[in-house]
């Protein structure tokens, strides 16, 4: 079968572009009001009964028979035999991108991840105080859409910031355990892992279970349903964030070669249909030969289907009038993953403001930063990138004020502290203050 993947082609010196250019990047977080309808019921169910819920829904949505929560738990023996039965090339691979995205969080908690205090001039000591989460849990998606990856993105920042539980669930339907998952899982420093996955296992590791104990915070990506339950468990535990479809957005100033492009724009669109890929360019002939490469490029791959769709439905190919107008509608845009691809792309950079991540350079593709460069490839989607983060060491942590004042200190902080407690009309506050002085 033939796919043809049509990107919008889109003009900024077009009257319609403002709307267009809208109309192309509309995508509606709300979720279907069936799906919240359902994933209510399973968090109420899961809350009341614990391990007997999780148990009835996993046998209902992944086929998979158990006598009790316990025997779906993975243990540290069969973590460490599926990492050394992997294939060599697998085992090297794998713990050769761990290294590099553990050596990057490490650098990472160093640079905001530690405790400092000072003393002032009469001697009140103030500071703060960087503390772990006791425990978190991590999704990972299960059977054929397996993804080691996100287990070493998920799992590795919070080991490094020295959370002594990492819980991992991950659905294995009908059985079907993936090999490099549990032997990410390994390599990584999860300390429990169960083969429980949807919006049962948020609730588990939410409210806790009888076997299943309960967690500070929960990250990692999964479909509607998992999506739909870490919003509705937010308050009670924390999660990393309410992730939208994958989204790349390359700025070109024509001297990559197009094929290189055209596929970066396929490595997100092959995702799901609701991937957004896009390109900004200045040069519209050099548009015209990405157009060409992913004609060319596209009855090669094997989910062609798919990323006809998402290209289709929300791709563009958006010819710019200069490269700084290319870099202003790219902020608008706030991408998850933004490729500078450019002879200089240093000089482009110091004008983008709002990306989850930026990759600079012709050989930067997206793809390394998903795998093994190091960062993490848990990124803020839809626009959130202008507020938002990428997951790391600090999503891990948490930090209290240290406050010690001094008798001396008490004495004039004292003062302030009453005026201002007697105009809010507290005088209790005002009172303590009052107590401390001479």
């Amino acid at each position: 079968m033939q796919f043809v993947a049509a990107p919008a082609r889109l003009s900024t010196v077009s009257d319609a572009f403002e709307a267009d250019f809208a109309a192309r990047l509309h995508w509606s977080a709300d979720q279907d009001a069936a799906i919240e309808e359902r994933v209510a019921a399973i968090l109420a169910d899961v809350q009341q009964r614990g391990d007997a819920a999780v148990l009835d829904y996993t046998r209902r949505f992944d086929g998979l028979q158990a006598d009790g929560v316990a025997a779906l738990e993975l243990t540290q023996a069969e973590l460490k035999a599926a990492y050394d039965g992997l294939p060599d090339a697998q085992r090297q691979a794998l713990s050769a991108a761990a290294a590099r995205v553990r050596s990057y969080h490490e650098a990472q908690k160093k640079a905001c991840g530690e405790s400092w205090s000072y003393r002032d001039e009469d001697g009140t000591l103030l500071g703060q105080k960087v503390t772990p989460l006791d425990r978190v849990g991590i999704y990972v998606p299960g059977g054929k859409a397996a993804y080691p990856s996100s287990v070493l993105m998920n799992a590795i920042p919070a080991h490094v910031a020295g959370v002594p539980e990492i819980i991992m669930v991950v659905p294995t339907p009908r059985g079907e355990k993936n090999p490099l998952v549990l032997a990410a899982a390994c390599v990584a420093g999860v300390t429990r892992a169960f083969t429980i996955g949807g919006a049962q296992a948020v609730a588990a590791l939410a409210h806790g279970t009888a076997t299943i104990p309960k967690v500070d915070k929960i990250t990692g990506p999964g479909n509607a349903y998992v999506a739909s339950a870490k919003k509705r468990v937010f308050g009670q535990v924390g999660i990393d964030m309410i992730a939208g479809p994958s989204e790349i957005l390359v700025l070109a100033d024509g001297s990559t070669p197009p094929d290189w492009v055209a596929m970066d724009l396929f490595s997100q669109a092959e995702h799901d249909e609701l991937a957004q890929s896009i390109l900004l360019c200045p040069d519209a002939a050099y548009i015209d030969a990405v157009q060409r490469e992913i004609d060319r490029l596209l009855p090669q791959m094997p989910r062609a289907e798919i990323i006809a769709r998402s290209l289709t439905g929300r791709g563009a190919l958006i010819h710019t009038r200069s490269m700084e107008e290319a870099c202003e509608i790219s902020n608008r845009i706030a991408p998850e993953h933004l490729e500078v691809s450019s002879r200089d792309p240093h000089k482009w950079e110091p004008l983008l403001r709002h990306a989850g991540a930026i990759f600079l350079g012709a050989y930067t593709s997206e793809s390394l930063g998903d795998y093994c460069a190091g960062p993490n490839h848990v990124l803020p989607t839809s626009g959130t990138a202008r507020f938002s983060s990428p997951l790391g060491v600090y999503d891990f942590q948490k930090r209290s004020s240290l406050i010690e004042v001094s008798e001396q200190g008490a004495q004039a902080l004292g003062r302030i502290a009453s005026v201002l407690a007697h105009g809010e009309g507290l005088q209790g506050h005002a009172r303590a203050a009052e107590m401390r002085l001479k």
